[in-house]
This record gives structure tokens, C-alpha cells and sequence, in this order.
């Protein structure tokens, strides 16, 4: 095996590390100085950012005319933020859910991606169809900014405490450093992100493995590393609202700004296979659906959902390889799959979003 390999997936995981630490910490101080909440940065500025990888190979892929990559790194992504990244954060520590991402953002989040469906119906994401959704991009980031801003002066005046909020600003100089922070995080995620992919699959191919085996496992695990990284820092610095936020506005952002984005480059606009429409797309808003009653039973994503968001994302890659090599235990696979464990799934979650219903109708929110 050449020794540069392995040295390219090894300092590509540290830069990881590195960046997500770095980005986590700058985002979060930065949020207490400009009156922001961790949650919306975790929305906008980490989410974005951790989706810069998925953004550059999806404008790429537009442009050279690659739009099934395109519409595919859109969808592939936006599963595995939930599935895989909430699934190993949430394993690797409790993950604590804002009530705001409940009430608003992941009904946001699933509205864009039926909107997502029924765009692509004519099967293809238009250059007009990627300006409106361009503009939800920007007129969603202002309005989670401008939200948490006034909230967190409604909190700070109740309290009468503006002169303890206004002891926490910090001067233009250190505004800068966290900025500077945050870029370098970015950077950092971006670099180590792509050297880690590069040096997985020359690994790969050096063990004999697939090229389906490599897009369907490296390279869709690699190109949501950023955010996988930068979910499990935040959760280990207590920073949760981030880890979650970071998923949510992942999805968000992909489907706005990240297709947006190639509905406006792409020459003949972003073609949706029927594949696409017919499989890929409904499981993305099946999970995303799923989020709501899982989140809600109790604000939080414990480790045993955690577990649950991985068993579902193996039998998601499970069947795209069994689907992909057209296996005989294909059938076999989905008649259990249909059968037995989403009909299980569906009914415990019912009764948890009933008892958390009657708990909370019991005792209401102050």
C-alpha cells in the first residue's frame, strides 16, 4: 500500500477535527457577541459552511452537465444529515432539541422538500424553479437571524438585564478573531474533507474494492465528514443546539442554495431521473417526517435513536446495494424491510408522540 495514502487519510482526518473544533468555538462565541442564538448559527453560518464541499462538487457537476450527480449529492446528503450524522452524535451523547426547531424550522425543512418533489415532477429543476429557491435562501437566513436577535433582547429587557448583555459584547478587534476562527475552521473542513475522500478511496481500490462499493460507502460517508465532525465537537463542548441545528440547516441550505444554486448554472437547468421521483426523494421526506414525532416525545434525541437513525441508514446503503448489483435477497430484504420493521418503527413512535401529547397537554409550557 504507498505510504502517501494512508498519510492523506490520516492528516485528513486531524485537519477534520481540527476545523470542526475550531469552527465550533468560533460560532458560538460569535453568537453570544452579536446577541445570536447557538441554534440559529448552528442554522446559517456552521450549517452553510459544512455544506461547502457538497455545494462546490454540486455547481461542478452543473456545469459539466452531470445533473444525477447533482440532484444525487442533494438527496444522498440530506439523508445522511439525519441518519448519520444526528445518529452517531446523538449515540456519542443525548442530543438536546430546540422547541423553535420543532415549531418552525423542520416543518421548513420538510415543506422544501415536497417543494423539491413537485419541481421535479416536469423532471427538472428549471433555472426559474433555482432562483425561487435561491431567494427562500436568502429570505430564510434573514428572518432566523433577525428572529433571534429580537428574541434575545425580548429575554435580556425581561430580565432587566441589558447592562449584563451589554458587558458581553466583545470589541470589533475580537469580532475579528472569531470570524477569523470560523474561516479558518471552514478551511480547515473543507481541506481535510477532500483529502480524506481522496485518500479512502485510493485505499479502496488498492484493497480491491468496488466502484459501486466505494460511491456508495466513501464517498457519500466522506462528503458529509464536515458535518458529521462538526456535530459530534458541538455536542461534546455542550454546544447541542448547534449539532442539531447544524443538520436541519444543512438539509435547508441544500435544498435552497446548494440546488438553487445549479438550477441557475446548469445550461438546461438540473434533470430529475424518474429513479429520483419514484424512490430517492420520498425516502429523504420519509426522514425527514420521522424527525418530527422523534423530536418532539421529549426535545432531545437519545442514544437508542441515535442507534436507530445508523440501523436505518445501514438498511438504506443496504438496499441501494442490493438494488445496484440486482442481489436475488433483494426482495427478501424489502419485504421485511416493509413487513415487519417499518410497521414496528411507526407504531412505537405513534405511542411515544401520544404520551408526549398527553404529557404536555397535562403540563403546558409556562
Amino acid at each position: 500500500m504507498d505510504f502517501t495514502t494512508v498519510i492523506l487519510f490520516v492528516l485528513g482526518f486531524v485537519l477534520l477535527i481540527s476545523g470542526a473544533e475550531t469552527l465550533v468555538r468560533g460560532a458560538s462565541r460569535l453568537a453570544v457577541a452579536g446577541g445570536i442564538s447557538p441554534l440559529v448559527v448552528g442554522l446559517t453560518v456552521v450549517a452553510y459552511g459544512t455544506s461547502a464541499p457538497e455545494l462546490a462538487v454540486t455547481v461542478q457537476a452543473s456545469f459539466a452537465g452531470q445533473t444525477d450527480i447533482a440532484i444525487g449529492n442533494v438527496v444522498g446528503s440530506n439523508i445522511a444529515n439525519i441518519l448519520l450524522i444526528l445518529g452517531i452524535s446523538a449515540t456519542v451523547t443525548p442530543l438536546a432539541v430546540s422547541r423553535q426547531l420543532v415549531r418552525w424550522d423542520i416543518p421548513v425543512m420538510i415543506g422544501l422538500a415536497v417543494l423539491m418533489l413537485v419541481m421535479g415532477l416536469d423532471g427538472k429543476i428549471s433555472r426559474i424553479d433555482g432562483l425561487i429557491l435561491f431567494s427562500g435562501a436568502v429570505i430564510y437566513t434573514v428572518v432566523a437571524i433577525r428572529q433571534s436577535r429580537q428574541q434575545t433582547l425580548t429575554i435580556a429587557t425581561e430580565a432587566s438585564d441589558l447592562q449584563k448583555m451589554g458587558a458581553r459584547k466583545i470589541k470589533p478587534g475580537q469580532a475579528g478573531l472569531q470570524l477569523g476562527l470560523i474561516v479558518i475552521g471552514l478551511a480547515l473542513l473543507v481541506l481535510g474533507s477532500r483529502w480524506l475522500v481522496n485518500g479512502a478511496v485510493a485505499m479502496a481500490r488498492l484493497l480491491g474494492a468496488s466502484e459501486l462499493i466505494i460511491g456508495l460507502t466513501i464517498v457519500a460517508v466522506g462528503t458529509s465528514m464536515p458535518e458529521i465532525a462538526t456535530s459530534i465537537a458541538a455536542g461534546i463542548r455542550g454546544e447541542r443546539d448547534i449539532a442539531v441545528g447544524n443538520a436541519v440547516g444543512s438539509n435547508i441550505f441544500n435544498i435552497l442554495l446548494v440546488l438553487g444554486l445549479c438550477g441557475i448554472v446548469a445550461p438546461r437547468g438540473v434533470d430529475v431521473s424518474p429513479a429520483a421521483l419514484r424512490f430517492d426523494i420520498p425516502v429523504m421526506i420519509a426522514v425527514m417526517v420521522v424527525c418530527l414525532p422523534i423530536f418532539f416525545t421529549s426535545y432531545q434525541i437519545s442514544r437508542w435513536e441515535g442507534i436507530l437513525f445508523l440501523g436505518y441508514y445501514s438498511a438504506y446503503l443496504a438496499y441501494l446495494f442490493l438494488d445496484a448489483t440486482r442481489h436475488q435477497a433483494l426482495p427478501a430484504f424489502s419485504l421485511i424491510m416493509l413487513t415487519f420493521v417499518v410497521p414496528i418503527t411507526a407504531i412505537t413512535l405513534l405511542g411515544l408522540t401520544i404520551r408526549a401529547f398527553r404529557t404536555n397537554s397535562r403540563y403546558p409550557e409556562t
